[in-house]
């Protein structure tokens, strides 16, 4: 009887395996980096076309009317709470120092690239908008192409009201459906590149980058309980429901989101949990819920920056505020667009890494628990959206009286 393993518990062996290789080897394997390294730079060829053609479909598809008024409370919101998840992850980052204890070594050029990333803020921003998208396709500006997408995005939903550019429209989210297929297909690839990586980190530093891993696990579950809590008190003051009411509510949603680590595969239980259990309107459900997908991810927010704190602590550089604003503003860009299925969160850290000047291969240490970090990241995103959904259907008197009932 053949005994089929699914992609992430082979992920889990190839990084087991690259573990064991390496302190056993050491540097007799080193060399096996290479093959890691051209994982992710295949992950890396799909990520800009993906992100601009995912953003613009997201708004295009959208009537004008509901990208108006509606639309504007729903950025709000997504805004807000992706905000605050960012910052809780910096800060945590911060107090409990999970990337101390371990002490990679950054070579001169990377060193030189990211004390020139240290820009005034005025820079930065300017550097949000590009002056050819082109150019910012090509060089990679993750910021500059989200931007341009929002805007064509917007465009695109305000001349397509007769449906006239729904071949365009149609056109994107076929390109974008191949994207995806794609990165799938290079992620099938994982547990080769994963555990070459962790071989070849390893092999450099002994069996002490386990320490690190599993504080970095220990303070993501608390950002994720705190942030849960700040969730669920938000409900029950905004929309009068009781605890009971909101665990209840809730209940299917995290339990698929643990499960499943894939905020698509978790949508329909989403929407209909939202509409059946949560009393949020249909009309409102159907708009936020596979728009908070695409653009809005709490738990992704939370670990990219927790990330980026702990990767500068692998290679002992201190943190400014403009460095810290930095890793905030792209753990919030990098959200948007980013694949919604198991290994999305490779994709969001192969656009952010680079950003701040890092080497790739700090992404090798954090890929090897990164299913363990998708089911905090997935219950996140999910919870957030839902919520965004009820404070919308609040504001919209789209609540209906199934939110107080625990008989659903």
């Amino acid at each position: 009887m053949r005994i089929k393993l699914g992609l992430t518990t082979q992920i889990i062996i190839g990084a087991v395996l690259g573990i064991i290789l390496g302190a056993v080897l050491r540097s007799k394997i080193a060399d096996i980096k290479i093959i890691g390294d051209i994982f992710l730079r295949l992950i890396q060829m799909a990520v800009i076309p993906l992100v601009f053609c995912t953003v613009i479909a997201a708004i295009g598809k959208l009537p004008i009317k509901q990208l108006g008024r509606l639309g504007m409370r729903i950025v709000l919101w997504f805004t807000i709470t992706t905000v605050i998840a960012a910052l809780v992850g910096l800060i945590l980052g911060c107090l409990f120092h999970p990337g101390m204890g371990l002490h990679l070594t950054l070579n001169a050029p990377l060193t030189d690239d990211i004390v020139k990333n240290k820009v005034a803020l005025t820079d930065m921003i300017l550097g949000f908008f590009p002056t050819n998208i082109f150019e910012a396709l090509t060089q990679g500006n993750t910021i500059q192409v989200i931007i341009f997408a929002l805007l064509f995005g917007v465009v695109l939903s305000k001349a397509n009201t007769s449906q006239q550019y729904d071949a365009i429209l149609t056109g994107l989210q076929q390109l974008n459906q191949l994207l995806v297929s794609l990165i799938q297909a290079v992620l099938r690839l994982a547990p080769l590149g994963i555990g070459a990586l962790m071989a070849a980190v390893t092999a450099d530093n002994g069996l002490k980058v386990l320490i690190p891993l599993i504080k970095f696990l220990g303070i993501f579950g608390l950002g994720t309980l705190l942030f849960l809590m700040g969730l669920f008190t938000m409900i029950m003051l905004r929309a009068h429901m009781s605890l009971h009411a909101v665990l209840h509510g809730f209940a299917n949603i995290i339990l698929i989101a643990m499960t499943t680590t894939s905020s698509a595969a978790s949508l329909p239980v989403e929407m209909h949990d939202a509409e059946k259990r949560l009393g949020v309107g249909k009309e409102i459900s159907e708009l936020v819920l596979p728009l908070g997908m695409a653009l809005n991810s709490n738990g992704l927010a939370m670990y990219l920056a927790l990330a980026c704190v702990t990767m500068t602590q692998f290679y002992g550089l201190s943190l400014s505020f403009l460095m810290m604003l930095e890793i905030v503003l792209l753990a919030i860009v990098a959200c948007l667009g980013t694949v919604a299925v198991p290994g999305g969160g490779l994709v969001a850290l192969t656009i952010i890494v680079p950003a701040l000047g890092l080497p790739l291969e700090s992404i090798a240490l954090l890929a090897g628990i990164d299913w363990f970090a998708g089911i905090f990241r997935t219950t996140l995103n999910v919870v957030g959206d839902t919520t965004t959904a009820i404070m919308i259907a609040a504001d919209e008197h789209e609540l209906s009286q199934v939110s107080v009932s625990i008989e659903n």
